[in-house]
């Protein structure tokens, strides 16, 4: 993990004379990591997420992106053009229509090179941008082919899927996906694998990990509230009106949007600290409650009448999730022609750039009052987003509100391993909320408090309370820009400082793992584990019991 010098700190009112001493950590940016031999890049889904971590590759780093799988046109061609081939023409093994024909090409390729031809460079990387529902295609498509992989969050989007893929990664005979001879054939292939919980890759989650856990700032920690506030109207536009809106066509909210969240309370108190042999302090019991208490006909303004879409409704103007309002009045309006207003229409930008603010305007009113009705066929209503339908008749089902408590039972060490058998490891709660209603949009905030101390977190700062001198010291870490506070960056630099060290230094798969990215395919499926177990506890209302759940449901099928 990266670590650069210090951040602004600064002491507030203390009951006793003596300040303590600044922290110097995660204040700057790290710079630009440059490879003798940089790795290459496919990038498969050229959407938001796939050119987010185009970006991301390309600041943080020398690697290149030679090539793209996308199935729209217009988005392959942007994409290419801005990270690819520039103004040139593209060549034919730098464009492909979707992943199937890159793999085919890859084969041949790899034929050809075999038999001594002349043939392009091959890819080192692949980055997996693809829709949540596809990962278990992809993932388990290229598997066979040994290159290194870093797949979008969530790993998939049922616990079936996400065992399917941990087989084929694992080159586990048999996995779905894959013929026993491509599984045997990935059998000792050394590849690194990434999981996008990019929260773990922010200088500000570094340093809060940093205090609690390496310095021990306010000692054995007892427990956590953490908060996803995702924002009132984000929350209408990806899970209301959008991709994510429902359970059957994508997965649960908490795991669409907050596996970040559960991966990030597993990796402050189930993974053991740096540099330590420990097993990780598996949780005992978790609960979960929520459900879909706003987005509802039943909520829906009398004002609105028999509307459907936001533009034929006589409550429009006064009503906070106006789509005209949310994509027009404040965004496009403004200039604004990237997210959200790019998810309503990729082409957008192009119209604005060529014909015109006007023009562009046009066009997205026309796209916001497309609509369904009783009669259009249910399959074609959940196959695409439906941004101007009104909030309370769409068809979304997941929640707008969700709480999870996961708790941990003393797990000691073996006195002659630790001086203190239960240090790190004793009893403690997390406690995680997701809210779809607040002015925030996904600016993490939240409380640890331990025996010594208390910490209060948000985006931005980092308190820290000292219950022995009084003192609460402010840490300030570096702010990056990009998505998720540097996050974005951050885990792609890292995930290519791993490939280039197994690639170009002859470093072991498991110590690149653990040294540049804190976290291995294990680690990654067990928190989207507790996603999954935790909506088992909120759907049946029940207290799920850790360990029995995992032998139940997961252990012998990964065997």
């Amino acid at each position: 993990m990266p670590s650069t010098n210090g951040p602004p700190s600064t002491t507030v009112k203390s009951t006793n004379n003596t300040a303590p001493a600044e922290d110097n950590t995660f204040s700057q940016a790290p710079g630009k990591q440059t490879f003798t031999n940089p790795p290459r890049i496919l990038i498969i889904g050229a959407g938001s997420r796939g050119t987010a971590y185009a970006r991301a590759t390309q600041d943080s780093t020398n690697s290149i992106i030679t090539a793209v799988c996308e199935p729209i046109a217009y988005k392959r061609k942007e994409f290419g053009r801005k990270f690819i081939w520039g103004d040139a023409q593209p060549q034919p093994h730098q464009e492909f229509g979707d992943w199937k024909t890159w793999v085919e090409y890859e084969k041949y390729r790899r034929l050809k090179e075999g038999n001594g031809e002349e043939v392009e460079k091959g890819v080192d990387a692949v980055f997996v941008c693809v829709l949540d529902e596809m990962h278990e295609e992809v993932v388990c498509g290229i598997a066979s082919l040994g290159v290194h992989v870093c797949c979008e969050k969530p790993l998939a989007t049922r616990l079936e899927s996400c065992i399917n893929i941990w087989k084929a990664l694992k080159g586990v005979g048999g996995a779905d996906g894959l013929t026993d001879g491509e599984a045997n054939a990935s059998k000792g292939k050394d590849r690194v694998f990434g999981i996008c919980h990019v929260l773990r890759y922010s200088a500000h989650n570094m340093m809060l990990r940093q205090l609690v856990l390496e310095k021990e700032v306010i000692g054995d920690v007892l427990s956590i509230e953490h908060v996803e506030p995702v924002g009132w109207w984000h929350f209408s536009h990806s899970y209301v009106r959008g991709n994510w809106r429902k359970e059957s066509t994508t997965a649960p909210s908490l795991l669409t949007k907050s596996c970040h969240d559960i991966d990030f309370l597993m990796w402050m108190l189930c993974s053991p600290p740096p540099n330590t042999n420990t097993n990780p302090h598996l949780p005992s019991h978790l609960t979960s409650t929520g459900s879909l208490k706003y987005f509802r006909k039943s909520r829906k303004p009398k004002a609105a009448g028999d509307a459907t879409n936001c533009l034929s409704c006589p409550h429009e103007q006064a009503c906070l999730y106006s789509a005209k309002n949310i994509y027009l009045d404040k965004q496009l309006a403004f200039g604004n022609t990237g997210w959200p207003v790019k998810i309503v229409n990729p082409e957008i930008e192009e119209i604005y750039k060529m014909t015109g603010k006007d023009a562009a305007a046009t066009q997205l009113l026309a796209d916001l009052g497309e609509d369904y009705t009783s009669d259009t066929p249910a399959g074609e209503v959940e196959a695409r987003p439906w941004f101007g339908r009104c909030v309370w008749e769409a068809d979304n089902d997941v929640c707008d509100d969700q709480c999870v408590t996961i708790t941990w039972d003393d797990d000691p060490l073996p006195s002659e391993l630790n001086g203190d058998p239960l240090k790190g490891r004793g009893a403690k709660t997390a406690q995680f909320h997701m809210v779809a209603f607040t002015e925030k949009i996904c600016e993490r905030r939240g409380r640890i408090y331990g025996t010594a101390g208390e910490i209060e977190y948000d985006s931005a700062t980092i308190k820290v309370h000292d219950f022995g001198t009084g003192y609460t010291k402010v840490h300030r870490p570096h702010l990056a820009g990009g998505g998720h506070g540097g996050g974005d960056e951050g885990l792609a630099r890292q995930f290519l400082m791993a490939v280039n060290a197994v690639d170009e230094m002859g470093m072991g798969v498991k110590e690149a793992q653990r040294e540049f990215l804190g976290c291995d395919l294990d680690e990654a499926f067990r928190s989207h584990a507790m996603v999954f177990a935790a909506e088992e506890a909120r759907r049946e209302g029940r207290v799920v019991d850790w360990r029995e759940w995992w032998e139940e449901r997961v252990e012998g099928q990964l065997k």
